[in-house]
């Protein structure tokens, strides 16, 4: 089977999308009246509340996990209020969750109709948002910067600084055997196929105030990303390059792990993660035991899970452990992942906005 090329991959500025949703639209204001909830998530906001205020007493992590559509919804700055008053000390997306943030700071507007842009083979092909990010994780890495951290920066500081191609190839020369020199490496065959200048790029972000990746480098919060080979949109662009991708993504995977480190005692909030973050959080803990274990040390303990989607649960009332395997729920990722994991378990049914909101309330009155 012959394999389709990417690099003669069409596409088209993000200017000429018409594009779904916009920000002023979109963006959440922490002082507005928050959505209603229902007495048995009040509950679980004031549990989930108490918990992270004993976690932060205690030192511990409180790694806050998310799905692309928290950023769709326009969480921005209610996360930003809970990084500030450093009730969060991590957050983690997928690379959706990145891309949506990223759009919303750079174009001001996001999301695209996916069944009419496939039938035109249109979809995800937008120049700036693959050209840009690729560029970032590749000049991040670099400088051993992570997914978050190298696209963060990118953000904060509205530009991009490239090294000469001579350079980089007098660096492989000279040290081919460097841990940076794959990522040397794959920037330097970046500029030459891509026809990348060298030097300082410029590039504006008008609405970075809001962006969240931005207010993680602000805060000092560590922004991991989790993204999947062929996942995102990025994919459908020239420049796609997974080993970028898997090399940004292996560093987040260890920044992710020094925060489950410090999880005894903590909190992990899953909201509208459904995949990535289950699977992503079993495999770090796992990672974490084992090297604790080497050392004599305990396995991490006494956390607690707070897993947040509007689906039923599968039906199955989660406290009660987990269903047989004949029962449809037993397949719901998202609560069997987590309730393994040890510590406590709680599923809210909830809308992603209006548990957060309501969450940085509760933590305000404390």
């Amino acid at each position: 089977m012959k394999p389709i090329n990417l690099s003669k991959l069409r596409t088209f500025p993000l200017s000429e999308r018409k594009s779904m949703a916009s920000l002023e639209k979109t963006l959440v204001d922490p002082a507005s009246p928050p959505p209603s909830l229902s007495p048995a998530n009040q509950k679980h906001v004031a549990r989930c509340a108490a918990d992270i205020y004993d976690a932060r007493e205690a030192a511990a992590s409180v790694v806050y996990i998310y799905g692309a559509h928290l950023i769709k919804n326009g969480a921005h700055l209610l996360l930003d209020e809970l990084m500030k008053e450093g009730w969060i000390t991590h957050l983690a997306t997928n690379g959706a969750g990145v891309i949506h943030d990223w759009e919303w700071a750079f174009h001001g507007q996001s999301t695209e109709c996916v069944r009419s842009n496939v039938a035109t083979g249109t979809f995800g092909t937008w120049e700036e948002t693959g050209h840009y990010l690729h560029l970032a994780l590749l000049v991040g890495a670099i400088e051993d910067e992570g997914f978050g951290q190298s696209v963060g920066r990118m953000v904060t500081e509205e530009s991009l600084t490239l090294p000469s191609k001579s350079e980089l190839e007098s660096q492989l020369r000279d040290e081919p055997a460097h841990p940076l020199a794959p990522a040397r490496a794959e920037l330097l065959q970046a500029m030459t196929r891509h026809e990348i200048k060298d030097g300082l790029h410029d590039i504006p972000h008008p609405w970075k105030s809001s962006c969240v990746l931005a207010n993680a480098i602000k805060h000092n919060v560590p922004l991991t990303v989790h993204p999947g080979i062929g996942y995102d949109i990025i994919s459908n662009h020239p420049m796609f390059n997974g080993a970028a991708l898997g090399r940004a993504a292996e560093t987040d995977f260890a920044t992710f792990g020094g925060s489950v480190e410090r999880l005894d005692n903590g909190v992990v909030l899953s909201v509208g993660s459904a995949i990535m973050g289950p699977q992503v959080f079993e495999k770090s803990i796992s990672c974490v035991n084992n090297l604790r274990l080497q050392d004599a040390r305990p396995i991490v303990k006494d956390h607690s899970f707070y897993v947040v989607d509007i689906q039923d649960g599968g039906g199955w009332d989660w406290s009660q452990g987990e269903p047989p395997k004949d029962n449809p729920a037993y397949y719901l990722r998202f609560c069997k992942s987590y309730n393994r994991m040890g510590g406590s378990m709680h599923y809210a049914q909830c809308d992603n906005i209006a548990f957060t909101y309501h969450l940085l309330n509760e933590l305000k009155s404390l």
